[in-house]
């Protein structure tokens, strides 16, 4: 028995004597047999394959690959549209230097870059005048400070100079500019330029020619005189509207810088020939023609002459033409927020001569009689243009006799004869009145 304890005791010092002596390469293949182990037992559970595996860091891979090229292309692309904003505006600043063979050049290899360069930016001139490309607005700037232009343009003079002029002269002269001129000797002139016969369109162009100009025709007592010569006393309140321009461009009104005028079309029968044999119809076509003056005075024409040989004659109402008819008007607004026109028109009083070669002969008296023509239209808008369409209410003739006094009326049926009349404004317009506003 005591042998038998002794060599047990002998082998389990062996053991751990040969623990003791391991190698460290030993070790580590342990080790990575226990990773063996492990990995193969989770290949092993259920849902996992060895693809999804091996595809999970690859996709990992590629994602961050796509999204450093992708940042890469941005940033590409911004240098690319900085690059052609640059030389955009070393283009437009050539081309107000007089180098238009050196402008085109930076213009092309501009749009090379971004073929829409000219779109993204916005350039205006500085306000020394150097040149347009000196100072640009991109498009995603606030453009709350051009809201107002009229503030603006009033800031920008305040600031410039600390005594307020309109404007500067571009060239240096030895004779007076106009900007040495009194504000009020200004204004009288503006006056002069819209006129009795309320020329604004010349007064907007007179605005474009700078800021000081442009200050001048938003003054508030050149619009307050265009309103009251239209509508009188019963535009003394402002309200609804902000300014007096505002009411001016916004109320319902006749215009006065063209004609109004409707083309009639219809089909007659004619005579039959004298065989019989066949009726010939006629195709009628004839015009009517009104226009409006500010002081209250209108002019009315029905001619089958065309508007090209017409309009001309009716630029002033000292014309020349026989049939033409001459009256008044007013505007009326109605609780229904219609505007219409009621004129009375009559013909132009001619005096006769007397006649002596049939003085000895004893002729039958005419009965002698006024006749005059009532007309009602309502004013509408069409289109894109504003208050540029006159529709037919109602058309009579009064007949009134001198010797009883009595007046006969005829009213007209407003039928298809009576087509809408269209505002067509002349282009080579200008005011012929002999007075300022």
């Amino acid at each position: 028995m005591a042998e038998a304890e002794e060599d047990c005791h002998s082998d389990t010092v062996r053991a751990e004597d040969d623990e003791e002596n391991e190698s460290p390469a030993e070790t580590d293949l342990q080790a990575q047999l226990q990773m063996f182990r492990a990995q193969w037992m989770f290949e092993l559970a259920p849902g996992v394959s060895s693809s999804n595996l091996e595809n999970r860091p690859c996709r990992a891979a590629r994602a961050s690959l796509q999204k450093t090229a992708a940042d890469t292309k941005g940033k590409q692309e911004q240098a690319k549209e900085e690059k052609a904003r640059e030389l955009f505006l070393k283009a437009v600043e050539e081309e107000q230097n007089g180098a238009l063979y050196e402008a085109i050049k930076f213009y092309r290899r501009a749009m090379q870059l971004v073929p829409d360069i000219e779109f993204k930016i916005t350039y205006t001139r500085s306000p020394d005048g150097d040149g347009v490309g000196n100072s640009y607005i991109e498009d995603n700037d606030d453009d709350s400070k051009m809201a107002d232009l009229l503030s603006y343009f009033q800031q920008q003079l305040t600031f410039q100079e600390s005594v307020l002029k309109l404007c500067q002269p571009e060239l240096e002269s030895s004779q007076t500019h106009i900007s040495v001129l009194p504000m009020e000797v200004l204004m009288y002139i503006f006056r002069w330029v819209v006129s009795s016969d309320l020329d604004l369109r010349s007064l907007e162009q007179l605005s474009l020619v700078c800021r000081g100009f442009y200050i001048c025709a938003r003054d508030p007592e050149i619009w307050r005189l265009a309103c009251l010569k239209v509508w009188g006393r019963s535009c003394i309140k402002l309200v609804p509207y902000t300014s007096w321009r505002e009411m001016f461009l916004e109320r319902p009104r006749v215009r006065f810088d063209g004609v109004y005028i409707s083309k009639t079309t219809y089909i007659r029968q004619g005579e039959q020939s004298l065989d019989g044999f066949y009726r010939a119809w006629h195709q009628v076509e004839y015009y009517r023609y009104i226009r409006f003056f500010p002081d209250g005075h209108v002019m009315m024409l029905t001619t089958p002459e065309e508007p090209q040989s017409i309009v001309p004659r009716l630029r002033t109402r000292n014309t020349r033409t026989d049939a033409i008819l001459l009256g008044h008007y007013r505007l009326s607004q109605d609780t229904d927020n219609q505007t219409k026109v009621f004129a009375v028109i009559t013909k132009k009083k001619e005096e006769k001569p007397l006649d002596y070669k049939y003085r000895y002969f004893r002729r039958v008296p005419v009965q002698e009689a006024d006749q005059s023509f009532h007309v009602g239209l309502q004013l509408c808008s069409s289109g894109h243009q504003r208050f540029n369409k006159l529709i037919w209410i109602h058309h009579s003739c009064h007949i009134t006799y001198k010797s009883t006094g009595e007046t006969a009326v005829s009213a007209f049926e407003i039928d298809k004869m009576y087509t809408p009349l269209f505002f067509a404004r002349v282009r080579s317009y200008t005011a012929f009145s002999e007075r300022p506003l």
